[in-house]
């Protein structure tokens, strides 16, 4: 079983929408699922005022056929100095799971936080979803049990916006 990660190009602007709704699928979200293909990939690989792609996308292969991908972007450790990569969505097929390409992906996306000088790599998982949380812990990943997420969107955004 050959395992490949490639970075994703616009042609692959389909397949990413496709796992993108069987990930929101797989977290009960896709309710929550807005996007619009063409904007979508107009943020992924068009330009961002001169400053490239808002994200990057790698697709995982097992035998050449697309199973997965992961889409990141940068932050910046104000503490550390250094930006580091936040992974905003990993998803792996359910009939690739267990081929390592989840592992792969990760073992990707460490190698170029380390080629591009980042001090961390990090992501969100749902409390729920015990199953990704325990591979992530024999990974070296630990939770950060001691933050809250918080977030504003919507009208409270617009609200917060104009004062």
């Amino acid at each position: 079983m050959a395992l490949t990660i490639r970075p994703a190009t616009v042609a692959d602007m389909p397949l990413i929408a496709a796992l993108i709704r069987e990930l929101a699928d797989y977290e009960k979200l896709a309710h929550e699922v807005r996007f619009d293909e063409a904007t979508l990939a107009a943020k992924l690989f068009g330009p961002n005022g001169g400053h490239g792609p808002y994200a990057e996308v790698l697709i995982g292969e097992v035998d050449g056929e697309p199973q997965g991908f992961a889409l990141f972007f940068h932050n910046f450790s104000t503490f550390e100095g250094k930006p580091g990569i936040y992974l905003e969505d990993l998803y792996v097929r359910p009939a690739a799971r267990g081929a390592g390409l989840g592992k792969a992906l990760l073992r990707h996306l460490a190698a170029l936080a380390l080629e591009r000088d980042c001090a961390r790599l990090e992501w969100w998982v749902l409390d729920w979803n015990t199953p990704a949380i325990g591979f992530y812990e024999t990974l070296g990943a630990k939770p950060m049990d001691e933050w809250t997420v918080m977030r504003v969107d919507g009208d409270a955004l617009a609200a917060l916006a104009k004062g």
